[in-house]
């Protein structure tokens, strides 16, 4: 016994020790929040090394409650499964007020099909804003955004800081928080060295775009110099890149309206295009040097008047635009390099870019197809890489399933909870009071009809028991038999003769007991209709919760442009807890009405059965003609040997006239009246 009682023990600590090996990384943070980097078939579905990415954790009611982090943000921490590795991250939405967050979390490696915890820690008031949000590694040479504020500059995000030289044409609401708007005019980036290209070199793009379905090219990214040129654009609605002229085989084209993902990256393998995380085209080319400026939703101010125009001409447009937009000589001098040799195809006439355009990256390397991959699926409205788990106390206990499901709902449905509680706990009120009554009553009522049943002749012998009254004060019958007794008590004080009950004072003893019955049935069935309502508006009130939570629930995944399970079912479930919560007070409720409408209904049977029984005792023992009850006063005495019969008053018919003599109605008098 002992043996068996060990192993069970070892079990349980064996169980238990995952779970007590995830410490807690400071106990200055009161929260954490698991999430799950999935590689795997049921996840993402990358079977390939990424490598360290920069990983978007986007929050909203769906799967952050937003409950005890500060209104900034500023108290979030990202800390791998070690509990000791700190992970660097930047914010760049934070809204507590409409549920809405955009994180970029620094994730150092990610391994294909397989799985990696990460802990989001919050809850700590006096938490500063962190030191580093450097998230991008140095071959990162620009990463925009575009959640400046309107009229601005597009910030990189880098540590190379190649902020554009002019404003960003116009701002909506991206795949990500905020993007740009294009209507054809460029928005230049420097010609710095980190953004420089040598020949032959490696070189990466990626953005999410957003065109509606329009003929013609128009262009998304330019660069030209000495006659060369790297086109990244859009040709009757379908991607394509262009080096020197040499351009990508026609591939799948774009959804009109949608948000896509495009990358084109260059090096060793080649010029490759990619679409949504997957190829879409691939060139043998290797790319020419370029040092000068870039263009983002256009070409180069300069190029676009097309081949006619010759050098002077392009020089000429190009002192204007680099007047207007850059602010610096980089544009012309890299026309002036332009200039000599250029060729046809690398001054092919092209337009600017209409739509939207997010999160764009320039990297100095080839990046990989797994990292695109994931880079699609993780900043996409279907992001399937992260997966959220549960909240977590300081203690290291999580809150489970239900605690989960509790952090997910809704204010407003935690309103309609909060009436429903009122209406349980009201209901469970009157259930206990009215459980209790019966009960008392029932039990009353026995001790009473064993009483009563030894009485007798003698029908008012309990009335003057004290001590019984005290113990029958809960019984419906014994306040029956005190109307009845009271009754024949009254009229014996005003002279009635009681030993001789006529059948007239039986109907009234009758109508005295049955108005008492009326009233205690009453108060058997009073506040029964809480009970009712309660069934019939429990569970629409549930209901209307339920439909509440669910349009906040679509509203805020709408604004997150986040449309997945894992966004969508956590509020969901939360959405249809308002309605568990109505049928939860309806249920209980229903089965108390039916069983205490039972109940009141045995006792007000045995009422009705108690008065038949004790007036046709009363009328058995002291009716008219009854041969218990004495001679009545006055009669006068019969003969020895004879019957004594009632006595009457014989009435014989009375008539008498009016003033005019005419006969009047005759009734019936007395003879003595005669």
């Amino acid at each position: 016994m002992r043996q068996r009682l060990l192993i069970l023990i070892l079990s349980c600590l064996g169980a238990l020790a995952p779970a007590l090996a995830q410490a807690w990384w400071q106990e200055d943070w009161s929260y954490r929040k698991q999430i799950t980097v999935d590689t795997t078939q049921e996840g993402a579905g990358i079977t390939e090394r990424v490598g360290r990415v920069p990983v978007l954790v986007r929050l909203h009611t769906g799967n952050f409650s937003f409950d005890g982090v500060k209104e900034n943000g500023a108290d979030l921490r990202f800390v791998l499964g070690d509990d000791e590795t700190v992970l660097n991250h930047r914010i760049e939405s934070f809204d507590a007020l409409l549920g809405v967050a955009y994180i970029w979390v620094d994730v150092p490696e990610i391994q294909g099909g397989a799985r990696q915890d990460i802990w989001m820690y919050y809850g700590n008031p006096q938490a500063p804003l962190p030191d580093s949000n450097q998230v991008f590694d140095a071959d990162y040479a620009g990463v925009y955004h575009f959640d400046g504020a309107p009229g601005g500059s597009a910030d990189d995000a880098t540590a190379y800081n190649n902020d554009s030289t002019n404003p960003v044409p116009g701002t909506t609401t991206g795949v990500i928080a905020q993007a740009a708007q294009f209507s054809g005019e460029p928005l230049m980036l420097p010609a710095s060295p980190s953004l420089a290209v040598t020949a032959g070199g490696a070189f990466s793009f990626s953005a999410w775009i957003k065109a509606p379905q329009a003929a013609g090219e128009q262009l998304l990214y330019a660069r030209r110099q000495g006659g060369n040129a790297l086109l990244i654009g859009i040709a009757n609605g379908v991607p394509f890149v262009d080096v020197n002229g040499q351009r990508s085989e026609r591939g799948q084209p774009l959804a009109a309206d949608q948000w896509q993902h495009l990358a084109v990256t260059a090096g060793a393998r080649g010029v490759t295009l990619y679409l949504n995380g997957r190829q879409a085209g691939q060139m043998a080319v290797a790319l020419p040097a370029f040092n000068g400026v870039a263009a983002l939703g256009g070409d180069v101010p300069g190029y676009r008047a097309g081949v006619a125009g010759g050098a002077e001409g392009a020089n000429d447009s190009t002192g204007e635009n680099a007047g207007e937009g850059n602010g610096e000589g980089a544009t012309d001098a890299a026309l002036a390099d332009a200039g000599e040799g250029e060729t046809p195809a690398a001054l092919a006439p092209a337009t600017g870019f209409t739509g939207a355009m997010d999160e764009v990256r320039l990297s100095r390397v080839e990046r990989s197809p797994a990292l695109l991959r994931a880079s699609a699926l993780s900043q996409g409205p279907e992001s399937r890489l992260l997966v959220f788990g549960v909240d977590e106390e300081q203690s290291g206990f999580g809150f489970g399933a239900l605690g989960f499901l509790l952090s997910s709902v809704p204010v407003d449905a935690w309103v309609i909870i909060g009436v429903l509680a009122l209406m349980m706990v009201q209901t469970w009120v009157v259930m206990f009071q009215k459980f209790r009554q019966a009960r008392r009553t029932d039990e009353a009522n026995a001790e009473f009809r064993d009483a009563f049943a030894g009485v007798g002749t003698r029908l008012e012998v309990l009335a003057d028991d004290r001590d019984l009254g005290e113990r029958l004060a809960h019984s419906s019958l014994w306040r029956l038999y005190q109307v009845a007794v009271r009754e024949l008590r009254v009229r014996r004080e005003q002279g009635a003769d009681t030993d001789r009950i006529s059948s007239e004072t039986l109907e009234a003893i009758r109508a005295s007991m049955d108005a008492v019955r009326t009233n205690e049935n009453r108060a058997l069935g009073h506040r029964l209709g809480v009970l009712s309502n309660a069934i019939a508006g429990g569970p629409y009130i549930g209901l209307l919760g339920t439909v509440l939570g669910i349009m906040v629930v679509f509203l805020g995944t709408a604004m997150a442009g986040n449309v997945n399970i894992n966004a969508v079912a956590p509020g969901m479930a939360a959405a249809l807890l308002a309605t568990a919560a109505g049928l939860f007070v309806a249920i209980p409720a229903l089965f108390a009405y039916n069983r205490l409408n039972g109940r009141n209904r045995e006792i007000s049977s045995d009422m009705r059965v108690f008065l038949d029984e004790f007036v046709t005792r009363l009328a058995e023992l002291r009716g008219a003609g009854s041969p218990h009850s004495p001679s009545p006063v006055g009669r006068p005495p019969g003969r020895p040997g004879i019957r004594r019969t009632a006595w009457l008053p014989l009435r014989l018919p009375w008539t008498t006239t009016n003033r005019t003599g005419r006969w009047m109605a005759s009734t019936s008098r007395p003879w003595w009246m005669c």
